[in-house]
């Protein structure tokens, strides 16, 4: 059986949780709080797990993986189920870019640790944090679009089934409405959304379904 480690909040651990639902894999939850305690992650026995002291960690047998995307190609490499990412080349890797787009490029500047210290050695309240993540989010979200708006019209990022860029994208959009980003210009990421939203694999991972939920 497989052992997750994660947090509601966490966008990393949002994208397994969607993953893990789209491919219909079980797996025991551990929760890891971000901030009780000082942060969870920040224990020596949870950084014998994870170095990065981040979530996600992923467990099973002898294996042990963090980095979420890692986690997610690992799923879909070993486990039955619907593809994650396309058996093309070419739009396997289309798939991986507009997925590190959110995960490589966006995500890590609106993470805990950045904004802490942001806060710790720059000073920088809340109204300044807000614009801090707005400012990434709206400009990795534009991109996105962008992107989307290259290829034809399709029920999900990159075809008719969802896929490793749905799966990275509904947990930035989430963080977009919580830090009040206005996306209401982008139509292709809203209306993906709102397809995604309706499925139960991505409603049952939604933060606000999660045993850990803190409102």
């Amino acid at each position: 059986m497989i052992r997750f480690h994660g947090y509601f909040r966490s966008s990393s651990a949002y994208r397994c949780r969607i993953a893990f639902n789209l491919k219909g894999v079980e797996y025991d939850f551990t929760s890891v709080h971000l901030r009780k305690d000082g942060g969870q992650q920040k224990t020596p026995g949870y950084r014998a797990l994870n170095p990065q002291a981040l979530v996600p960690t992923l467990e099973e047998g002898d294996l042990r993986l963090t980095q979420s995307l890692a986690i997610i190609e690992w799923l879909d490499e070993v486990k039955p189920g619907p593809k994650l990412l396309p058996d093309d080349a070419d739009l396997r890797a289309q798939v991986r870019a507009f997925a590190q787009v959110i995960a490589c490029d966006v995500h890590p500047l609106q993470n805990l640790r950045v904004l802490d210290y942001l806060k710790a050695e720059f000073g920088a309240d809340q109204a300044a944090l807000d614009a801090w993540c707005g400012r990434w989010i709206r400009d990795g979200l534009a991109a996105c679009e962008a992107l989307l708006a290259a290829r034809p019209e399709s029920e999900f990022c990159f075809g008719t089934t969802p896929g490793l860029a749905d799966i990275c994208l509904i947990p930035q959009v989430f963080s977009a409405a919580r830090f009040k980003v206005d996306i209401s210009d982008l139509t292709r990421v809203r209306r993906i959304t709102e397809t995604c939203n309706a499925l139960p694999a991505f409603a049952d991972a939604h933060p606000k379904n999660q045993s850990d939920w803190e409102a």
